[in-house]
């Protein structure tokens, strides 16, 4: 198999380019590597892949390449990160960007769903609406931003939220071009 992947990639991670490190990622749902849905990737990249959360957005600048790869399964893996980082503007560009036939999309979707059920429901808003992340929403009261030398006025927009995936009650978004962490208490969905 990793022969296979690795003259399919010309011998670089399916992703990002690199040489480095390299191995065998089995694209969920399956759980065994077989060509058509696997792909050859880094060491640094199958981690961030397995904890999105963790993921450095300049390190996915790949995307703009990848996600054009004739190979179905590059292309979904692609999809789920930029939709992991579809916080980050260039992300959601790309998104709107990429084509996928129906079957692909399903494919790419499905562990997206997953995982979103698993945090929304969760990040509730004042009025108890669901939170989900690139959500915009509006501040409900002045704020002091611990740290920083302003005051988040009450019916400031934050667009573009992350939710916090160890905190229920805390999301990140920009305010005065400043990342800040805001209690979901404090915000209505807009």
């Amino acid at each position: 198999m990793f022969e296979e992947l690795s003259e399919r990639g010309h011998g670089l991670c399916e992703l990002c380019g690199s040489a480095k490190q390299l191995d065998v990622y089995a694209v969920p749902p399956a759980e065994e590597a077989v060509l058509d849905s696997s792909i050859l990737v880094c060491a640094t990249c199958k981690m961030q892949i397995e904890q999105p959360e963790l993921a450095d957005p300049k390190h996915w600048y790949c995307l703009k390449e990848s996600m054009w790869s004739e190979v179905d399964a590059v292309k979904v893996v692609s999809y789920r990160m930029m939709h992991a980082l579809k916080s980050e503007p260039w992300s959601a560009e790309l998104i709107d960007m990429l084509y996928l036939d129906d079957e692909t999309l399903a494919w790419a979707q499905e562990t997206i769903k997953d995982q979103e059920t698993n945090l929304s429901g969760t990040h509730k808003d004042n009025n108890g609406n669901t939170l989900e992340n690139g959500d915009t929403v509006v501040l409900i009261k002045d704020l002091q931003v611990k740290g920083a030398n302003f005051v988040a006025k009450r019916g400031t927009v934050v667009k573009s939220i992350v939710l916090d995936p160890e905190n229920k009650e805390y999301i990140e978004g920009k305010v005065n071009g400043q990342q800040i962490v805001i209690l979901t208490k404090f915000v209505k969905r807009a």
